[in-house]
């Protein structure tokens, strides 16, 4: 919880009110006039809104994807002959984050122990990063690829991408 204080017009104080509540959980505005009286003066106590919506879960997510050895088999058809991943478009790298991310929640089911989940992280960051620099080829709800929490969670974010993804195919 933290407060805030605004100094505004008079005239602008319902508009920033109403700013403050959609974005902020916020108490009671408590208005004062300013020294010379031109302005007003607002208090707000405030809040972090908790987060509205949730990445998919996996199993909403992977619910119509293939067979993880069918992924596997087709991201490693597409990067036959190719000397570098670079080259290879969004549809490749969100597959390819989607089946690693499967196998490291399989892993992690299994407490079985391996690098799954270093290498999901690290494709996801590939796929966050393509959906950044692109051309916008992403679904972004509720979280584009700049948003903190697609950052904090990006194999959310390839849940997120892919469970709207397959929804297409």
């Amino acid at each position: 919880m933290f407060e805030i204080r605004i100094i505004c017009d008079p005239a602008d104080t319902d508009r920033v009110t109403a700013a403050l509540r959609s974005v902020f959980m916020t108490g009671a505005v408590r208005k004062h006039p300013t020294r010379d009286g031109q302005r007003t003066r607002l208090y707000v106590t405030a809040d972090h809104r908790p987060p509205s919506e949730t990445w998919p879960t996996p199993e909403r997510a992977y619910a119509k994807a293939p067979s993880i050895v069918s992924e596997i088999g087709w991201t490693a058809s597409e990067a036959v002959g190719r000397p570098t991943f670079a080259l290879l478009g969004r549809e490749f790298w969100l597959r390819k984050a989607a089946v690693l991310d499967r196998i490291a929640l399989d892993d992690n089911n299994a407490s079985v122990h391996t690098d799954a989940d270093e290498i999901a992280l690290t494709a996801a960051l590939r796929l966050l990063d393509i959906d950044r620099d692109g051309d916008g080829d992403y679904h972004g709800a509720p979280y584009w690829p700049e948003h903190p929490r697609a950052l904090a969670d990006p194999r959310g974010y390839v849940r997120q991408e892919y469970a709207h993804w397959i929804t297409r195919q």
